[in-house]
């Protein structure tokens, strides 16, 4: 058990780990001092909304940008190099959050923030999987999910104890001490070797549509990891609007308090369904009851007219363990593709769901306003094309769970 442990419990996945723990830190912060920061830079109340969802679409179009930008410089400078990058700009973005004055100028610094962060999960899954052996690869990301989603609850705890400006402070206080951190980190040994074959394309963003399959898996991975956003940025985010235009609970619903406990379950999910990976070996099986938490919870939600806050919040803690496989998911991503792909995969696979944010939101408020259909009509048709597409590219994925990574496309 010990030298299990040694192979799990390494410096890697503990950097790896704080990495995701700061990205998610970040990207929960926002949601929890929308209210506040929006109305301190002098946006009204009646477009708290709508500017909040362009505040985070911004920061989505940093992360699309970032991803592909970070994760073709994984693949041909190396996964350090871009770790060291991408926590230093996101450091220095976070602490100018603080001084914002108004709406462009928060814009600009949430592009550059998200811009920064776009490297942090996709490299470190790459680095951690590349440095483990195939059979316990599962459980040191599932590590980093566990750990990095306990980042939204400091996110709320220092929100609540702080006003928004030391909250942006902290997260660019954490982001240097993970920058010294990462001098105790030692390169990919696969990417090292990598390095020495020739005629290998490395971190070739276009070498991903130059074969259908190689196409078509890409495009199935993005696919997979859709649900989770929309869960996050529409239901979760606005859960308060939810609770009170839509489903008219009998009590006040906060939305901050639900992304805690959402990222809660979500901690709690990495693990779950990594172990039930490892148990069943098989990740798709895993993906499979995970996704059946989510239909199950999502359809919860929408049913859930006046019931009290405290059942609210368990359907959003519950449906939280069903969007732990975010993990999972982006460990599979990374799995479907050589080494000379693997860390332009696995950080432009994880950004461009988050960029689906953009499009998703959009045809949310189409629906919801164009069309008429309100708030709970417009959700809940989104919902189901973004769970439907999900759920056909789970079926069309390979199997990866034991695969041998050690090998170029």
């Amino acid at each position: 058990m010990t030298n299990l442990n040694s192979r799990i419990l390494n410096i890697t996945v503990i950097v790896a780990s704080l990495g995701y723990f700061v990205d998610i830190y970040d990207l929960t912060l926002f949601m929890i001092v929308r209210h506040d920061s929006l109305l301190a830079v002098g946006v009204t109340p009646d477009n708290l909304l709508s500017q909040g969802l362009f505040l985070l679409n911004m920061q989505v179009l940093g992360m699309l940008i970032g991803g592909i930008i970070w994760g073709i410089l994984g693949d041909k400078k190396g996964r350090l190099s871009v770790l060291f990058f991408t926590i230093l700009i996101y450091s220095l973005a976070n602490i100018a959050n603080a001084w914002v004055q108004n709406v462009p100028q928060y814009a600009l610094v949430r592009f550059i923030a998200g811009f920064g962060l776009a490297g942090e999960l996709g490299v470190g899954i790459t680095l951690v999987s590349e440095t483990m052996t195939k059979e316990n690869r599962g459980m040191g990301t599932s590590l980093i999910g566990a750990i990095g989603l306990f980042g939204a609850v400091l996110g709320y705890s220092v929100a609540a104890g702080f006003n928004w400006k030391v909250a942006y402070y902290v997260g660019g206080g954490l982001g240097i001490l993970l920058l010294v951190m990462r001098i105790f980190v030692f390169e990919s040994g696969m990417f090292e070797k990598m390095k020495k074959t020739e005629n290998v394309s490395r971190g070739s963003f276009s070498y991903l549509f130059k074969n259908k399959d190689r196409f078509l898996t890409y495009v199935y991975c993005i696919m997979l990891g859709i649900p989770v956003w929309y869960i996050i940025g529409i239901l979760v985010n606005y859960s308060a609007e939810f609770a009170q235009k839509a489903l008219h609970i009998a009590g006040s619903v906060i939305s901050q308090k639900a992304v805690m406990l959402h990222y809660i379950g979500a901690a709690i999910g990495s693990v779950l369904w990594s172990f039930a990976g490892q148990w069943l070996h098989s990740r798709k099986k895993s993906l499979w009851l995970a996704m059946s938490v989510i239909v199950i919870c999502t359809a919860a939600f929408f049913a859930s007219f006046g019931f009290s806050p405290s059942i609210f919040y368990l359907i959003i803690f519950v449906l939280g363990l069903g969007q732990g496989y975010w993990i999972v998911f982006a460990t599979v991503a990374a799995e479907q593709f050589g080494t000379n792909l693997r860390a332009t995969v696995s950080t432009t696979v994880p950004n461009f769901v988050r960029g689906s944010t953009i499009p998703v939101s959009l045809l949310f408020q189409f629906l919801a306003k164009n069309l008429g259909m309100g708030i709970w009509q417009g959700a809940l048709y989104t919902g189901i094309l973004c769970i439907g597409l999900a759920l056909f590219a789970l079926y069309k994925l390979r199997e990866t769970y034991g695969k041998d990574l050690d090998y170029v496309d």
